[in-house]
């Protein structure tokens, strides 16, 4: 739809929109079915440092506000934890990927209420939190490769009680 609407494939518009603006690195790869963009911690940061600061990188807006605002908040009434691409926390209950169960409180109850999270391909994630004007980012092996889940693990609860610890 991208290449179509734009006149450029989707690496060459993701780098000229947004990739090269902000100084990140890497590629995108096709892993089965699914198109995976693999690249450095520092790349995580600086596209999570992006959200912090609701789509502008220094004084430039890469991402129009009404859709930043839009993505950062629950995009439906069937997963109130999920927004447009991003995870959020402090919602009063979400569905895991793959799964229609519906599960009550927090994504991650030790985490911040206005955490809002990529989540992506083998535990890769970035989580922001405005409040704290944080950026997190977690790379790495999956944290459980016995039993890899999609989205959360046993380590986002650990980490969030750890982290908040150090904030009270």
């Amino acid at each position: 739809m991208i290449a179509k609407a734009s006149g450029q494939t989707w690496p060459n518009y993701f780098n000229t929109k947004l990739r090269d603006k902000i100084g990140m690195t890497g590629a995108w790869i096709q892993v089965d079915n699914n198109s995976v963009y693999y690249s450095t911690t520092r790349s995580m940061a600086r596209f999570g440092l992006l959200m912090l600061n609701k789509g502008k990188w220094e004084n430039t807006t890469i991402l129009n506000e009404a859709y930043f605002n839009e993505a950062t908040n629950t995009s439906q009434n069937i997963n109130l934890g999920y927004g447009y691409l991003w995870w959020l926390n402090g919602k009063p209950s979400y569905h895991l990927p793959q799964s229609q169960l519906q599960f009550n409180g927090s994504l991650i109850p030790t985490g911040p209420n206005d955490m809002f999270m990529a989540l992506g391909k083998n535990d890769q994630k970035i989580y922001v939190i405005p409040s704290k004007k944080m950026v997190v980012i977690r790379m790495g092996d999956v944290a459980n490769p016995t039993n890899p889940t999609f989205a959360l693990s046993g380590f986002d609860d650990e980490l969030w009680t750890k982290i908040s610890a150090l904030y009270q």
